[in-house]
């Protein structure tokens, strides 16, 4: 009972489109006027609006900032080894930097800098999250990041 239903319903759906797919493909023209009409005609030419966001809604390119820096509160562990700060000996809670001429730089919580070599931009990518916030200075970016 209910079947012949739904195989009457499937039926007209597959005539309705066959119908549409039997329309022509091509359509004809709009009436446009000429060129000579056109000219006569000018309206006064409007801004082109880029399709595209404005420069203050535009997030920085790498280029444009000095580095990108993350936190990295678990001890750092590099071919095997837990690094350690070379001056205090600090073994966790780094800032790693990763600088526009692609090196690695770590900066420990008492404020001693040292570039790693062990380390390197396909790392850092791996390891960073978006970014979320652009710091004008050093400074604001470490207090962001609570050093």
């Amino acid at each position: 009972m209910f079947r012949r239903t739904r195989d009457r319903a499937f039926r007209e759906a597959q005539r309705a489109g066959q119908a549409m797919l039997a329309t022509p493909t091509e359509w004809p023209l709009p009436e446009t006027p000429g060129p000579l009409a056109e000219v006569a005609t000018a309206a006064p030419e409007t801004a082109v609006v880029p399709d595209f966001l404005p420069p203050d809604f535009r997030a920085p390119s790498r280029q444009d900032v000095s580095g990108f820096m993350m936190r990295w509160d678990r001890p750092l562990v590099i071919d095997g080894e837990i690094r350690e700060c070379p001056e205090c000996g600090a073994y966790r809670n780094w800032i790693v930097f990763n600088m526009r001429d692609d090196s690695i730089w770590l900066r420990c919580r008492a404020g001693h800098e040292t570039k790693e070599t062990g380390l390197d931009t396909a790392w850092y990518n791996r390891n960073s999250g978006p970014v979320d916030h652009f710091h004008a200075t050093l400074d604001e970016g470490l207090r962001h990041l609570g050093h």
